[in-house]
């Protein structure tokens, strides 16, 4: 599916000194090495050392952070100054269904309670190689239920993520309306992963712009999750579903990332079912960027226009 919305560019002035720095480190560093990294059992057990390691970096002084035990998984409560505990976000970590974690995005997380005063629930939900892409949906879904059973107000609640976590935030949203359950407020996507077969992101210029993910090998995730046991149907993904009736949506991606394609295609799919979506495009920015915490200023600027759109809903 082509995108048709008109682009909504967020820095017309283009990148700060910081970001080009970062944009060109990502190229010449983490692009090479996300290309050769193995896309086997292996390969996919040792990309998880990195929240492990991540473990020993400092918590955010300017957050408390509160562990949740679920079954299988684990969780935990951000909060930063008096949250409005009534409104809660529930977050999904990126990390291609394969590392990345609760470590990891902390202090991106810490970051977006802080611009919202909201609490927000981070969930470090289960991963290939030890689970399917299916079980990692099934453990949002679970935390979504939790805040349901809590008594939260649905209308109240936003699902938030990047990367393979904006799969998410439409995936469980998709998962919810399924069963039965009420849907969340809002929805809000950093860089969405949303289809691993499209032929769009094959064709498009930002398969060599990107400043690192390695396009080409989206669709060798797909062989990841047939290795784990689980083969993904292609009509399974968000952006092949029927979108009608999702609540409004967020999406901001970075102008020369290969995501842009889903980023876009998504909101053209959205708007055209009659669903509210705000879609951002930053320039000079490397993937997922608003979760780099105070790495460059853009994720500053990029969490703070969520927060504005959080306080619409």
């Amino acid at each position: 599916m082509t995108a048709v919305l008109p682009t909504h560019v967020a820095n017309p002035e283009g990148a700060t000194y910081r970001a080009r720095v970062v944009y060109a480190a990502a190229r010449t560093v983490a692009r090479p090495v996300l290309r050769a990294w193995p896309i086997c059992a292996p390969g996919l057990v040792a990309a998880s050392a990195l929240d492990l390691a991540m473990r020993f970096t400092p918590k955010p002084r300017y957050a408390s952070v509160e562990p949740v035990e679920f079954d299988g998984f684990r969780g935990e409560w951000v909060r930063s100054g008096e949250p409005d505990e009534d409104s809660p976000i529930l977050y999904f970590h990126g990390g291609a269904f394969v590392f990345c974690g609760l470590n990891t995005h902390r202090r991106g997380v810490a970051r977006l309670a802080e611009a919202t005063g909201r609490p927000v629930l981070s969930v470090g939900y289960r991963q290939l190689p030890s689970a399917p892409i299916s079980r990692s949906i099934a453990d949002c879904l679970e935390a979504y239920e939790l805040l349901l059973d809590a008594g939260h107000d649905p209308d109240r609640i936003v699902l938030a993520g990047d990367s393979a976590g904006g799969y998410l935030v439409f995936a469980v949203a998709l998962a919810a309306r399924e069963a039965g359950l009420p849907l969340p407020g809002g929805l809000v996507a950093l860089s969405p992963l949303l289809d691993f077969y499209s032929q769009d992101v094959l064709t498009h210029p930002n398969l060599r712009r990107d400043a690192y993910l390695p396009g080409a090998r989206i669709a060798r995730l797909a062989d990841a999750f047939a290795a784990g046991g689980e083969p993904l149907d292609p009509a399974s993904v968000p952006l092949q579903q029927d979108v009608e009736g999702l609540p409004p949506s967020m999406i901001v991606v970075a102008a020369s990332e290969v995501l842009r394609v889903d980023a876009e295609s998504m909101a053209a799919r959205l708007t055209a079912s009659g669903v509210p979506c705000t879609l951002r495009v930053w320039r000079g920015q490397v993937h997922a960027f608003p979760v780099l915490g105070n790495l460059v200023p853009e994720s500053r600027a990029a969490i703070a226009d969520i927060a504005s759109f959080v306080r619409t809903l």
